[in-house]
């Protein structure tokens, strides 16, 4: 009856140990594939520097323009005086 009870331990502690590890592997696995969609979002976006910089030379831009268009409103105000 001991050999029973000791084979039912070592099979308990066995299938234990094989639960744990497969969680184990499971959750490595998960935070491998986190990690890869971290990496992959931080390389899509753009960094805020770099939009802010876009966004200024836009803006500069589109100063020069309006300056243009107000240069020519004024000279077709004054041609019809």
């Amino acid at each position: 009856m001991i050999e029973a009870g000791v084979s039912a331990a070592i099979a308990i502690v066995a299938a234990g140990a094989a639960v744990t590890n497969r969680v184990h592997t499971r959750i490595s696995d998960m935070d491998r594939r986190v990690d890869s969609v971290e990496i992959r979002i931080a390389e899509d976006y753009v960094k805020r520097v770099e939009l802010s910089e876009a966004l200024n030379r836009f803006e500069a831009h589109m100063v020069r323009i309006e300056n243009k268009l107000d240069t020519i409103a004024t000279a077709r105000i004054h041609s019809n005086d």
